[in-house]
């Protein structure tokens, strides 16, 4: 049975390049695209300042990661957590460009491309011109987000798996053609040629009424 790791980062802002550091790292292990509740996730003292605009993303101070690991202590155990598996995130770019900086400045090797899963690719290919944050799927397949009042590493991870199955066809891809003898209790698996795979287009007044609305946001970065 495949194994696969969903990751998040949050961060100090947008660009390692500029000094941006990785604050929290969270990871979900999942068998044949399902959640096992294996997990890892790290505070980090990202060893800088957090601007206040990030600090309204995430609500992390560097008071509240003072005193916590540096990511050159905890980067092993990350490595040791996801192995050689295919590694899936939600705009996988930029937690990729974050997860490298950080491993090559501790001396790790850094993540190969080729096991980059992004499921925001993945939603715009489903939901071509429509916004696909994780916020807007989650809305979009009916997934509880009364918990997310910040964006937070571990719990936008367990949304997530949740929207992957969903991006991957629904729940009941994993449902009916038999388990392998390594699956999950309870759970039986489709074969992978076997999942539904939907694309959504909008009409174009359904385009319209959106370009409309998004009209009249001050910046929108919704399509994030």
């Amino acid at each position: 049975m495949k194994r696969s790791i969903l990751f998040d980062t949050e961060t100090t802002g947008f660009d390692p390049l500029d000094g941006d550091r990785v604050i929290e790292i969270a990871a979900l292990e999942l068998i044949g695209d399902l959640p096992t509740g294996e997990s890892f996730h790290v505070l980090i003292d990202p060893e800088r300042d957090i601007p206040p605009e990030a600090t309204k993303v995430h609500g992390f101070t560097a008071e509240d990661l003072r005193g916590k690991p540096k990511f050159s202590s905890i980067a092993q155990g990350f490595l040791d957590f996801v192995g050689e598996d295919e590694l899936i995130a939600h705009n996988a770019p930029f937690d990729f460009g974050f997860m490298n900086a950080e491993l090559e400045r501790s001396g790790f090797p850094v993540l190969a491309k080729e096991r980059m899963v992004d499921t925001l690719t993945m939603a715009r290919e489903m939901f071509p011109g429509m916004p696909n944050s994780l916020d807007a799927l989650c809305r979009r397949f009916s997934i509880d987000l009364s918990e997310r009042t910040t964006h937070n590493a571990l719990l936008d991870c367990k949304l997530l798996a949740e929207v992957y199955i969903e991006l991957l066809g629904g729940r009941q891809h994993g449902l009916g053609l038999g388990a392998a003898d390594d699956a999950l209790p309870g759970v039986q698996y489709a074969a992978p040629e076997e999942r539904r795979r939907l694309r959504v287009v909008p009409s174009s007044v359904e385009l319209e009424a959106h370009k409309a609305f998004v009209g009249k946001m001050s910046e929108p970065v919704w399509d994030m």
